[in-house]
């Protein structure tokens, strides 16, 4: 990730250095004094709690209808949607009380310190560097502030490529990805993909048995999104029959802490090249024809895209 795309740090006032050796803001973000009720307005209860919306990183404006954003809301945990080694997914409404406004959001939350991060995760993090010396040593020998550190950087690097990802797909619609609703800390919080209704998540690419027509569509949007991804400088990194959801005959993107910075990583173009080959070898297996999914010609001309050759 480029350091502009991360989430911009609060500014400090006159006489302290921004390099100072302080927290970086996405550690602090949501360590606010809890909220309280108002006299007459009982306490969540233990599955319900106060919204975080005002102790986080916004996504994009404009926010989308459908986003509950009031401070009365309620956030009430209704299950796992995922878990993996490096963060659970869990299901999240929203709610106004006494109100028809919700909404029901996806929560990624991150492993803390104690637990294991993402495995290899050497390469991935080549080109993301913070500005604090300390910082970097404590990310480089693992210590458990560093491994703090590096959970930090997967939630607020898929914060940010989400949020710049998204801007572009609503321009374009070229690509589509969940919209990345907040980040606090190590949480980020994203829109549900599937029905709102049911709580239902949408199928993975890798459980979805299309016909010849949709199989070309959805070959033809994921070449559109790895295409902005590239323009972008970015390679998904980790991309994958399992990392691609289909909503509504739409192709959409997710999992993208690892997103890469094409230029600035030296195995930039590698993940992109292994990225085209899994996804491609996908695609042929179901049946389309192998000369249109030639993974070097597509990686090459990705790469062109980025102005890496």
């Amino acid at each position: 990730m480029r350091d502009h795309d991360l989430p911009a740090p609060q500014r400090r006032g006159r006489g302290k250095s921004r390099f100072d050796d302080d927290e970086t803001p996405f550690l602090t973000y949501g360590r606010q004094p809890a909220r309280t009720a108002p006299d007459d307005e009982p306490e969540p209860g233990p599955e319900d709690h106060w919204s975080s919306w005002d102790e986080a990183v916004h996504g994009p404006e404009p926010h989308p209808p459908w986003l509950v954003t009031e401070l009365a809301a309620r956030d009430t945990e209704l299950g796992v949607l995922k878990t993996g080694k490096e963060a659970d997914v869990h299901l999240v409404r929203r709610a106004v009380p006494d109100t028809d406004r919700s909404c029901l959001l996806a929560v990624k939350r991150y492993r803390d310190a104690q637990h294991r991060l993402f495995h290899r995760d050497a390469g991935y993090l080549e080109g993301r560097r913070v500005r604090r010396s300390r910082e970097n040593r404590a990310m480089a020998g693992r210590t458990a502030f560093g491994r703090q550190m590096i959970a930090g950087q997967w939630a607020a690097a898929e914060f940010a490529a989400l949020s710049r990802l998204w801007e572009i797909g609503a321009d374009s619609g070229r690509i589509a990805v969940p919209y990345p609703v907040q980040l606090r800390g190590t949480e980020l919080m994203l829109e549900f993909v599937g029905d709102p209704d049911e709580g239902t998540a949408a199928p993975r690419l890798a459980q979805v048995r299309p016909d010849p027509a949709p199989l070309r569509s959805l070959w033809e949007q994921l070449v559109d999104a790895l295409v902005v991804l590239a323009r972008a400088g970015y390679a998904h990194g980790d991309l994958s029959p399992y990392n691609l959801l289909v909503h509504a005959g739409r192709l959409v993107m997710i999992d993208l802490p690892q997103v890469v910075d094409v230029v600035a990583n030296p195995q930039g173009p590698e993940f992109l090249a292994r990225d085209v080959r899994v996804v491609a070898a996908w695609f042929t297996a179901r049946g389309l024809p192998a000369a249109d999914t030639d993974p070097a010609a597509l990686t090459a001309m990705l790469l062109r895209e980025a102005g890496v050759r």
